[in-house]
Formats: C-alpha cells, sequence, structure tokens
C-alpha cells in the first residue's frame, strides 16, 4: 500500500473517520496538523492546482461564515490561496496526499479511491 499523508486536525471527526478507515484498509498514513506542522505558503498553492477553489474551501465552516463578503467575492475570482493560508480552517479535511495525487474530504467518491 502507498504511503498516504492526511492533513487535517486530530479533534475532526471525518478526519478521524478517514484515518481510521484508512489504517483499517491497510494503508501507512501520517496525520499531519492543517495548523500547526504544515508549510500551508507552499501546500495551498499545490492544492489548489490540483482539486481547485470550490472542493479545497470549506463553504460550511464558520470560519467560511465569519468572511466579509469582500473576502468570500476574492475566493470566487480565484484569489483563494491568501484566505487559505491566514485561515486554516477554512480548508476543507481531511486533504490526502498519495505522492501524485490530491484529494479533500472524505466522500463516497474518495472512500471508492480507497
Amino acid at each position: 500500500m502507498a504511503n498516504l499523508t492526511l492533513y487535517g486536525l486530530k479533534n475532526c471527526d471525518t478526519c478521524k473517520k478517514a484515518m481510521n478507515a484508512l489504517d483499517k484498509d491497510g494503508h501507512d498514513v501520517v496525520l499531519v496538523d492543517i495548523r500547526a506542522d504544515t508549510d500551508l505558503e507552499e501546500k495551498v498553492p499545490q492544492w489548489l492546482a490540483a482539486v481547485g477553489s470550490d472542493k479545497l474551501v470549506n463553504k460550511r465552516s464558520t470560519t467560511w461564515r465569519a468572511l466579509s463578503d469582500t473576502e468570500k467575492s476574492e475566493v470566487e475570482q480565484g484569489k483563494a490561496a491568501d484566505l487559505l493560508i491566514s485561515n486554516p480552517t477554512l480548508i476543507k479535511r481531511p486533504v490526502i496526499e498519495t505522492g501524485a495525487d490530491v484529494y479533500v474530504g472524505w466522500t463516497a467518491d474518495v472512500q471508492a479511491v480507497f
């Protein structure tokens, strides 16, 4: 099985579900705290290029609801990187890197890949 890096939060229920399922399926998974241990200035542009802001920005989060209309419109205009770097909890979790691919969230589509 491939080595996987899961970017998320230790207390995030979705991240826990993903970690447990991937471990159970025999994947070697490393959890990296998206707030404390991730170089977001490096990772966010890579993730945006791989999956786009529609998938990466969590528009159901309390962080999103607290943003001004101006900040929200920046995301719509393709300027999400700075906002995500300064607000890591705005990143939809988990972000799973396989080395070749990037997956966001723990939806049925993502689960089917693993």
